[in-house]
């Protein structure tokens, strides 16, 4: 009798979801994406009635929200570290350089960006690019430019940018898959970092990110260039503290620009562990970065290539971790060509 009333209550559930769903009005006859798409016709002369079609085929995954909402970025440092500083990940590095050594030099030639940066940014990124993400993008784009207040400025910008990439390079919209915020390939570029920084840096016509590591390769290489990025200049260095005044100068954990002289550090109780310092790093500014280690804070002075790597992931957990991964991946490769 129990089961019964149970499989009875099932199926009114299932019935109301159905005809609640079968009730739910089309995506388009919302006014924010007739907006849309009234604007992607006029500046863009899309077909009006293609877009519906298209929007309309999309689908709202909650998800999406969830994940967008818990991002592995607001782990303590110490937590999140252990996410991508593992000897798997270091060891795949050392062999993907190996892998791609032409294509690594040429664009640290190029471009001015060591190697073992790069490779840091795709093992993080997507591991080397066996995870490149299983969203349809169109999906997580319209879910989080609709359906996520807080964001949906940028990401209907995105959406905007996507539906132009696909135009230009011409892709079915529909069948390109990435992560849950849209962002694509093996150096997981949004629709927006795509365009304005991809190259075909193969030579054979057209800027693939998807399948292609060498374009992944030499367009990581030109996203870091176009940024500030600054060969041979330090990325972060260890720092030591004292009294009261250096708290109120910790950087944003978003937006850890360098402001700040080694003079003006050290009047803020800020030091270098090392005491050693060159003409080069006086010139530089730094921004005090505060991460939560597994023994208690640590503080660094990250310097503008340090910037550089949060305009690819606006955290300095992230650039931090790129950081360490990239002098771990360096050691293991010299030492590897040493070996042989």
């Amino acid at each position: 009798m129990q089961i019964k009333t149970l499989f009875t209550l099932f199926l009114c559930f299932l019935t109301s979801f159905c005809l609640h769903a079968a009730a739910s009005p089309a995506l388009t006859s919302r006014p924010e994406v007739k907006n849309f798409i009234q604007h992607m016709v006029q500046a863009h002369h899309f077909d009006a009635k293609q877009l519906q079609q298209l929007l309309n085929q999309a689908t709202l995954q909650p998800s999406i929200i969830a994940a967008i909402s818990k991002p592995a970025e607001a782990k303590p440092w110490d937590a999140y570290e252990k996410i991508f500083i593992t000897p798997k990940r270091i060891q795949e590095g050392i062999e993907f350089w190996q892998h791609n050594q032409k294509a690594l030099s040429g664009a640290q030639k190029k471009y001015g960006v060591p190697a073992e940066m790069i490779i840091a940014i795709i093992g993080v990124e997507t591991f080397y690019g066996k995870n490149t993400g299983q969203y349809n993008v169109i999906d997580a784009l319209v879910t989080l430019a609709f359906d996520y207040p807080p964001r949906a400025k940028f990401f209907l910008s995105e959406l905007e940018q996507f539906l132009l990439l696909a135009r230009e390079e011409g892709w079915d919209p529909k069948s390109i898959k990435g992560s849950y915020a849209g962002a694509m390939g093996n150096p997981q570029f949004i629709a927006s970092s795509y365009r304005h920084y991809a190259v075909d840096f193969n030579n054979n016509g057209k800027r693939d990110l998807l399948n292609g590591i060498d374009d992944s390769i030499g367009s990581v290489a030109n996203y870091f260039r176009l940024n500030g990025w600054q060969p041979g200049a330090p990325v972060v260095l260890p720092a030591k503290v004292s009294g009261e005044k250096y708290k109120d100068h910790i950087a944003s954990k978003q937006n850890p620009k360098p402001s700040h002289s080694l003079y003006q550090m050290s009047l803020l109780g800020v030091q270098l562990k090392s005491p050693k310092t060159t003409p080069e790093l006086e010139k530089q500014n730094f921004a005090l970065v505060a991460l939560q280690g597994a023994n208690g804070p640590e503080f660094w002075l990250g310097a503008q290539n340090f910037y550089v790597i949060t305009r690819y992931n606006r955290s300095d957990h992230y650039a931090m971790a790129v950081y360490t991964l990239s002098q771990k991946i360096k050691e293991g490769y010299k030492k590897a060509g040493q070996a042989t």
